[in-house]
């Protein structure tokens, strides 16, 4: 239950909620009309027994009889569904529907016209619905008391009850349908900010904004607050961090620079084995040195900044023509205009320049050179002519110190590595027919960093 989303635990819980809500005024809804029926029925039978009573003579030979019967026809049928009964003076006169049933009365005792309800067995073992009346016979009538009753089968009331249910059911169904639909909207629209702060908390992730910002509801306000104030601790932090580790590697500097001329000296005195020694010891540190600062600068940078992909590569073949390796080389460029990536044009250079190095120093005549925008990235792809390397060897060649030859400190494809992470980008190696190829996959300058 905790993994399931909120949206989805609001909707179960709103639906929960709807149904038994019409499920409920459904069965108070059913009530009601069952208490209004019976009501009806009462008010009826109540006519009927008014009717019953209006007819009562007396017979030439002295007994009561029914001189004027309800005009219900169901009175007269057996077992019809409606019938009356009179008890006086020890006579009791009932409806052909009774046939030669007796309904039960109890033997209450009523004072002159009032009237009991009861729920008795009817002939066929059916509920009876019965209204009851005590009156006092005239003098002309012999003046006894009377006890005369009106009844009616219950089953009709339940199978008019059962039929306002199934009449009930669909457009209960449909209502509940209805406003479950609604509360999903609702709840839609209602956790629409959330999906705001995720996509302002995704575009801090990525560099296209900085904080949250308070244009934002006021119950998502304070988380929004919170957000923001945790990023400027953060950040304070990690340029505190990340001061100090510029502040580490450029004090490592002087020393080594100091190491350097020590190797000198000692070369100049002829112990050109020891000057070596020091010279790669701190040649090495150096290049530790040199990746270290330039990760802290671009992890200082960030996205921040537009480079355009074609006029830093023109920069950089324009050197590697200068060099012994770049001048051997046939150098085609394929890029096309206006493409530009989210990084700061040096940092796009110094991870460029590694993989372009790379490529000429293995490269036997040939360096390609190409791009193209794919989903809001924008991929590099260097190609040179060269030997290549075995695949297995690819993902040692990206560690830390790795090389593919003795020439070099083996750290540029790790800075690069480093460099491309930072902005978001990644670098893969794989080989080519013939030489390597190296896709650089950067972040496309489409849009610009806000402070919201």
């Amino acid at each position: 239950m905790r993994r399931l989303s909120l949206r989805l635990r609001l909707a179960l819980a709103g639906a929960v909620a709807v149904t038994l809500a019409i499920l409920l005024s459904s069965l108070g809804l059913a009530a009601l009309f069952g208490a209004h029926v019976e009501r009806r029925a009462l008010a009826e039978l109540s006519v009927q027994l008014d009717q019953v009573l209006a007819g009562v003579e007396r017979a030439p030979d002295g007994t009561l009889e029914l001189t004027t019967a309800p005009a219900d026809p169901r009175f007269r049928q057996v077992y019809g569904g409606l019938y009356w009964q009179i008890e006086a003076g020890g006579q009791v006169l009932r409806a052909r529907a009774l046939w030669d049933y007796e309904i039960p009365l109890p033997a209450d005792t009523l004072g002159d016209g009032a009237e009991h309800v009861h729920d008795l067995p009817g002939p066929a073992g059916q509920p009876l619905l019965a209204i009851e009346r005590s009156v006092t016979l005239p003098d002309r009538l012999g003046g006894d008391a009377m006890r005369a009753a009106v009844a009616m089968d219950r089953t009709d009331l339940a199978a008019a009850r059962a039929g306002f249910l199934r009449d009930l059911i669909p457009y209960s169904a449909l209502l509940a349908a209805a406003l479950i639909l609604a509360g999903w909207a609702q709840i839609a629209v209602g956790l629409r900010p959330l999906g705001a702060i995720r996509a302002r908390v995704a575009d801090i992730r990525t560099g296209r904004a900085r904080r949250v910002g308070g244009d934002v509801p006021a119950e998502v306000q304070p988380l929004a607050a919170e957000v923001d104030g945790l990023l400027a601790a953060r950040e304070q932090e990690v340029a505190r961090a990340r001061t100090r580790a510029g502040d580490l590697a450029h004090g490592l500097k002087t020393p080594l620079q100091a190491l350097m001329g020590e190797a000198g000296r000692l070369r100049a005195e002829g112990r050109g084995a020891a000057a070596d020694a020091v010279e790669e010891i701190a040649g090495a540190m150096r290049a530790h040195v040199d990746r270290e600062l330039a990760r802290t600068r671009v992890a200082m940078r960030g996205r921040q900044g537009r480079a355009d992909l074609a006029d830093v590569v023109a920069g950089l073949v324009r050197v590697m023509r200068r060099t012994g390796e770049g001048a051997r080389c046939d150098w085609r460029v394929d890029l096309p205009e206006g493409l530009a990536v989210a990084a700061d044009p040096g940092d796009l250079s110094e991870a460029l320049g590694a993989l372009i190095e790379n490529a000429a120093r293995h490269a036997r005549t040939r360096v390609e050179i190409g791009a193209q925008p794919r989903g809001g990235r924008v991929q590099i792809v260097l190609r040179d002519d060269g030997p290549g390397i075995p695949p297995d060897r690819i993902e040692a060649l990206m560690a830390r110190g790795a090389r593919a030859d003795t020439r070099g400190s083996g750290l540029g494809l790790a800075i690069a590595r480093d460099i491309a992470e930072a902005l978001d980008g990644t670098i893969t190696l794989r080989p080519a027919s013939p030489g390597l190829e190296a896709r650089l996959s950067l972040p496309a300058a489409d849009s610009v960093l806000t402070d919201r």
